[in-house]
């Protein structure tokens, strides 16, 4: 019979970067009760974002991040919107250019993710954030 549920992750970021929290959404998805289907993640910020990453080599995750930072650089005389300081605008840029949703297919009661994938949330803000992630799972 298919089923839904919804729910909620808040992650702490205490700085800009990537965090990962495959563990936490295989938590979550666990106590679900779901086999087979699909389930979405959905960032509700405008200045954080998700990936699905690289997660045995931290040298992966240092590389995106200084990708992003060569191509949406800080700094107050680049951009017109700095409301909230010189990573304001580049942060909106970073979560532009990334995804703020993911969609993951459930396989006996897991993501169906690769060898070496890891859930991200991407902080894009240099100052703490607690950020929430809504999950929904669909499926039998």
């Amino acid at each position: 019979m298919l089923r839904q549920s919804s729910g909620r992750l808040n992650v702490t970021a205490q700085h800009q970067g990537l965090y990962e929290i495959t563990s936490d959404v295989a938590g979550w998805l666990a106590s679900q009760d779901v086999s087979s289907g699909l389930l979405t993640l959905f960032c509700r910020h405008t200045s954080a974002s998700l990936l699905i990453q690289e997660n045995a080599a931290p040298a992966a995750r240092r590389d995106v991040e200084a990708y992003f930072n060569r191509i949406a650089p800080e700094g107050s005389s680049l951009y017109e919107h700095n409301d909230e300081g010189p990573d304001d605008m580049p942060a909106h840029l970073r979560a532009a250019l990334t995804q703020t949703h993911l969609s993951i297919p459930i396989g006996d009661g897991r993501m169906l993710l690769g060898t070496w994938q890891g859930i991200y949330l991407f902080e894009h803000r240099h100052a703490p954030s607690t950020r929430e992630i809504v999950l929904h799972v669909v499926g039998e």
